[in-house]
């Protein structure tokens, strides 16, 4: 067997029964030389047995992020060998991502349109078709100095993204959950941008008088009947974030009656919206008195988003 496959072999043992149990010390220093690569790959394979995408680049974000490395750094130290010290947290790392435990919340932060975000258990994993949301929005706010609110902020991604790109904007981040305010807050002020953007508590725009050039939102709309279907990745994120009702799209029909009184003339309402909601939310909009109702679809081909004015 070549030198380097028998080297691969030994750690993936040994880190595997490390993740297992108690085990863990004893196993790995039986090994002589414990390597960057060695542990990446044995990392790979427990994650990969465990059904999660992208193995290998979970397994590197994992270990550039116990080391303090950029993840491109680990190559240049492939055959640098890692001491007990540095395997045990990463074995407790590796373990939990098997389990479900989102990357973001292990890392603790996600990169959102050139933002780094706080992301913990209190608010959803921001998702890159928030992302397209967000740069479809760049070219439909024409008025520099326009004021926007993102109703169902979360850990703040759209508010603080629409805040940094335009900054003569005023912004608003509402949300009904106190643990979400406060790491939006916390991202806020990480991002020296707690001066532009005002938290508020506000089931929808319930709690507000103001008016606004553009309402957008990331409301939850998935249906309750689906729960099951779901992976226990996505149920890490709180269910308040997630489950928009019998439907699903119940708190996004709320959100399109309540969202006339608070849009200036001309205003923009923009949506992100789930699977199989489209022509039902379209024709609500059109009854709700709406025009210039555009839909645009994600990336992967799935209707995803609606900008639609009023007044």
């Amino acid at each position: 067997m070549h030198s380097d496959a028998r080297v691969h072999r030994q750690t993936s043992g040994a880190l595997e029964r490390g993740y297992r149990g108690v085990a863990a010390s004893r196993d790995l220093r039986l090994i002589a030389a414990v390597t960057v690569l060695g542990v990446l790959q044995a990392s790979s394979d427990y994650l990969k047995k465990r059904k999660i995408d992208n193995a290998r680049l979970n397994a590197e974000h994992l270990l550039a992020h116990l080391l303090d490395r950029k993840r491109i750094e680990l190559y240049l130290e492939f055959e640098r060998e890692l001491t007990e010290t540095e395997l045990a947290p990463l074995r407790d790392l590796v373990r939990r991502r098997g389990e479900g435990v989102p990357l973001q919340h292990l890392l603790g932060t996600v990169e959102f349109c050139g933002l780094t975000i706080l992301c913990d258990q209190r608010a959803m994993v921001p998702r890159p078709e928030t992302e397209e949301l967000v740069e479809l929005l760049e070219s439909r706010i024409e008025n520099r100095e326009s004021r926007i609110v993102d109703v169902g902020t979360g850990s703040g991604v759209i508010a603080l993204t629409l805040a940094a790109k335009f900054p003569e904007t005023e912004v608003y981040a509402l949300d009904i959950s106190e643990d979400a305010l406060a790491l939006g807050r916390s991202n806020a002020e990480r991002l020296g941008l707690t001066e532009r953007v005002h938290f508020f508590k506000s089931n929808l725009l319930q709690n507000i008088s103001e008016r606004f050039d553009l309402i957008v939102a990331n409301l939850p709309y998935i249906s309750m009947q689906d729960r099951q279907s779901l992976s226990s990745e996505v149920l890490h994120d709180p269910a308040i974030a997630l489950f928009g009702g019998a439907r699903g799209d119940e708190l996004i029909r709320d959100l399109i009656e309540q969202a006339p009184p608070h849009l200036q003339s001309n205003g923009l309402l923009a949506l992100e919206i789930g699977v199989g909601q489209s022509e039902p939310l379209r024709e609500f909009l059109v009854e709700k008195n709406f025009h210039d109702i555009e839909s645009k679809k994600d990336y992967s081909g799935t209707p995803r988003f609606f900008f639609a004015r009023y007044g």
